[in-house]
């Protein structure tokens, strides 16, 4: 890590105010009007060093794109390889859509089995860097087994508030990593409201997606790797499962990162998010031509990645669909169950019921004309099926 070039973080920014807060303490969201912090950077500073052949004898995780990583200290840095995940072409399942240029990015491969994996490592490694021992966060189920994993990793406290529902893998993940498992009646806003009475009350820093500001830093690695496995091109359209939205957010601000940096152009892929029927109040806001999603009554779906009533970020979801022309749709059970284990079978990806949805919405959205079948197109598998074994074929 002593290799790599410095990071340019210069200071954290208001996503809608604009003011500016110190990311040398702790930070969660803006003091003046409470929503979302991002990470910014000396670009100018970091275009000097950062182009695609200086990223070429780097280490091949989610730390090689140091300049425009939030940690100044390479010492601080918690990973387990995290990032650089594989991007493959689905013949065979391209063919059953007529798609020739239809990609799956495979972020089962990451430590613990998903891309929450990418958001930790970064949120760790600054809690190190700044001496913040103690973090809390609610989770559907995978963001607890990395953020326990990383606080094992970074000799961190950890606190997990998850629903009681979540599927049993991710409960004993929670516990073998020798984190504290707080488990809910409810869901995953339910224990949302759990972490934040613990944070209001003692020195437990809430990491909740987006209430934190480096958890997107981790996950916008997706669109740096995008652009370097496509060889400084983006893809026409990325599918993505759309929950808390730390990933949309995250990639959107690569995107701009790369263009001010000079190494793409004003271009951008369609985001399009896929949510389930029973749990949608993002494709309910976007159809509505709504600024704010309003929060979804009994939210249920058998994906728990994507059941999340009330997503805190839901303004700037909205907004990256509208700027990149984007989609919103929703898929029923049936269709992401199928779409899980056509992935599986037909391409040997372990998909998630997360990725099973995004190839349910792909099936529609092609046969209804809202994405043309020529579009190098991108579905994020964003965890592993083998995580889910309550949703496996059954036996004979």
């Amino acid at each position: 890590m002593s290799q790599q070039p410095t990071s340019t973080l210069l200071y954290l920014e208001c996503s809608i105010c604009g003011e500016r807060h110190d990311d040398r303490i702790p930070q969660t969201t803006c003091t003046a009007c409470g929503r979302v912090l991002l990470a910014r950077y000396d670009l100018e500073a970091a275009q000097r060093t950062f182009s695609r052949e200086s990223l070429a004898g780097r280490v091949a995780s989610i730390w090689r794109y140091w300049e425009v990583m939030p940690i100044r200290d390479c010492a601080s840095v918690v990973t387990l390889g995290e990032g650089m995940t594989p991007l493959l072409l689905t013949e065979r399942l391209g063919k059953t859509l007529g798609m020739e240029q239809l990609f799956i990015k495979d972020e089962g491969s990451n430590p613990t089995g998903s891309f929450k994996a990418r958001g930790l490592a970064a949120t760790a490694s600054k809690a190190v860097e700044i001496g913040t021992r103690k973090l809390a966060l609610p989770t559907a189920g995978n963001a607890g087994g990395a953020a326990a994993a990383y606080g094992a990793r970074g000799g961190l406290e950890i606190y997990v508030a998850m629903p009681a529902d979540a599927p049993r893998t991710m409960k004993d993940e929670v516990r073998a990593y020798g984190a504290t498992l707080d488990l809910v009646d409810g869901l995953i806003s339910d224990a949302g409201k759990r972490v934040a009475a613990l944070c209001r009350d003692s020195d437990w820093l809430d990491i909740a997606t987006l209430k934190e500001p480096y958890r997107a830093e981790g996950k916008k690695t997706m669109g740096y790797e995008l652009w370097e496995q496509f060889d400084g091109e983006l893809p026409d359209a990325i599918l993505y499962p759309i929950g808390g939205g730390t990933g949309l957010v995250g990639m959107w601000k690569a995107f701009d990162e790369l263009e001010t940096m000079g190494l793409i152009d004003s271009r951008r892929p369609r985001m399009i998010v896929v949510q389930a029927t029973g749990c949608a109040p993002i494709v309910r806001a976007f159809e509505a031509g709504a600024t704010r999603a309003e929060p979804w009554v009994d939210a249920a779906t058998l994906a728990p990645g994507i059941r999340v009533p009330t997503p805190f970020a839901d303004d700037l979801i909205l907004d990256v669909l509208r700027q990149s022309d984007g989609d919103a749709i929703t898929v029923d059970e049936d269709a992401i169950l199928a779409g899980m284990r056509e992935i599986t079978a037909t391409e040997g990806i372990d998909a998630c019921p997360e990725g099973g949805a995004l190839l349910a919405g792909l099936r529609e959205l092609v046969a209804s004309g809202r994405l043309d079948r020529s579009a190098r197109t991108i579905l994020f598998n964003t965890g592993s099926g083998l995580k889910h074994p309550e949703l496996r074929l059954e036996e004979d």
